[in-house]
């Protein structure tokens, strides 16, 4: 019988697996002795079918966007998503929902490194409030015991 690790199930027999599955489900489920036959029957006919075709399940090769569109999806007030066609002022919270992180979103449609996930007037507004609260000054020294001195109340 097969140990559970990915390398061995990876590599596994179907006829192997079906003992595993079959085992494990028996072992945590109450089943009738005329129902275990098609159990086994059923297991081993989806995993056959899973290693007669590989490439079935295999994730969807994307055509990647031209260099036209890669321009006409940044726009000022958002930023066209490739997933799905929509405007965003951030892609990173829809990047996320659709398991991709901003590397991968970007390999996968094959944007420049240096494609941006924020709109323009959404970066800009926040350049602005970050600006009017005093953010590009330096902060304001904690005075040091030799600053203040040491004063007695008496």
């Amino acid at each position: 019988m097969i140990r559970n690790s990915y390398s061995s199930v990876a590599s596994a027999e179907p006829v192997d697996l079906t003992i595993m599955i079959a085992s494990i489900y028996v072992r945590n489920h109450t089943l009738n002795a005329a129902d275990l036959p098609g159990l086994i029957q059923g297991t081993y006919s989806a995993l056959a079918g899973l290693k007669a075709e590989p490439g079935a399940h295999a994730a969807p090769t994307v055509q990647g966007p031209t260099a036209t569109q890669i321009r006409r999806s940044i726009t000022t007030e958002g930023l066209t998503s490739f997933i799905d066609g929509k405007p965003y002022m951030m892609l990173k919270r829809h990047l996320r929902r659709h398991g991709l992180d901003p590397d991968s979103y970007r390999a996968r449609y094959g944007l420049p490194a240096d494609y941006p996930l924020v709109a323009p007037s959404y970066s800009e507004r926040r350049s602005e409030i970050a600006r009017s609260s005093g953010l590009p000054h330096r902060r304001r020294k904690w005075p040091t015991k030799a600053d203040v001195g040491t004063t007695s109340g008496a």
